[in-house]
């Protein structure tokens, strides 16, 4: 039996209080679990108070209130498997500076976001995520770790601006996308807007000096509608190009690497702490994440990490 189980066959006479100590004994001592599992983990403590239950990180220090539904966020894949996306996340970290500013499109939740403005005090972040529900999660945990300097906007990035119809399953917010990639039939339907990036970047007036883009397939159209800010600004670049979520969406991600190479672009993969070059991707590729740096805007970083 669960907790309120447990309380209500107590209360209900079906057990006696000695059994009940007894079995709550043994749900409570999950708490102590938690504390000695910590030690192992990059997450230093739990907070648990009326209906929330919020994580913070070891180092950062970051703070990010749990959804229960979604099994995938960053500090439930960091209890289950360890550091988040460590290798990429270490390259990124290098090739940011304080005074950049940084779009996080796809910004889910802010993990990136929050941990941007942690490392980079001076930076102006831009965080994009068009799923409401998650959008709140984004906003409380930019308010939990008082992040002043992250600007959240409730809309996606694409090729046109409008309306989408975004495919969201609640037991893993970041999956969502503008095709139903994993083809379950339990997502929930959701018209979203999105805009161009040039659209925006032309409206506010913003600077581009840096980009995370994970946007679940649609990447391609992502950049096709951010070419003259790409021209204008040449960010550094950080996206995820996977083959079968492109499939979904009817193209190949050589079709990124030849549209940012027609830039001046050149991609990498990290490995070991550095930038390889990378050509293009074949059925072999092993890697899900890539770094665009333009020789013109990043020659000092490109001669640093290759």
């Amino acid at each position: 039996m669960n907790l309120f189980e447990l309380q209500a066959a107590y209360n209900a006479g079906t057990i006696n209080k000695h059994q009940y100590i007894d079995e709550m004994h043994g749900l409570h001592s999950q708490l102590f679990d938690y504390a000695e599992f910590f030690k192992t983990t990059d997450i230093a403590r739990i907070e648990i108070s009326d209906g929330k239950v919020i994580l913070e990180t070891r180092d950062a220090g970051i703070k990010i209130l749990c959804d229960k539904a979604d099994k995938r966020i960053a500090p439930m894949e960091i209890l289950n498997f360890g550091p988040y996306e460590k290798d990429d996340s270490d390259l990124i970290f290098r090739l940011l500076e304080n005074h950049m500013s940084i779009f996080d499109i796809g910004a889910n939740i802010g993990w990136y976001s929050l941990n941007f403005a942690k490392a980079f005090p001076n930076a102006t972040i831009y965080a994009f995520e068009p799923i409401p529900a998650t959008y709140g999660y984004l906003q409380a945990n930019i308010g939990l770790n008082g992040s002043t300097q992250i600007q959240a906007h409730n809309f996606g990035f694409s090729d046109h601006d409008g309306e989408l119809t975004f495919y969201f399953d609640p037991n893993g917010s970041g999956g969502a996308s503008s095709v139903d990639l994993q083809g379950k039939g339990v997502v929930q339907k959701l018209v979203c807007k999105i805009e161009r990036l040039d659209a925006f970047v032309e409206k506010t007036d913003a600077r581009v000096d840096f980009i995370k883009c994970d946007v679940e397939g649609a990447e391609l159209f992502m950049f096709s509608g951010g070419i003259e800010t790409l021209k204008k600004f040449k960010p550094i670049i950080f996206t995820e190009m996977l083959r079968k979520w492109a499939a979904k969406f009817n193209y190949h991600p050589n079709q990124i690497i030849e549209l940012l190479s027609g830039l001046g672009y050149r991609c990498f993969v990290g490995r070991e702490g550095k930038l390889v070059a990378f050509q293009s991707m074949d059925e072999n590729t092993l890697e899900t994440n890539f770094f665009f740096l333009h020789p013109d805007a990043h020659a000092a970083k490109i001669q640093a990490l290759t």
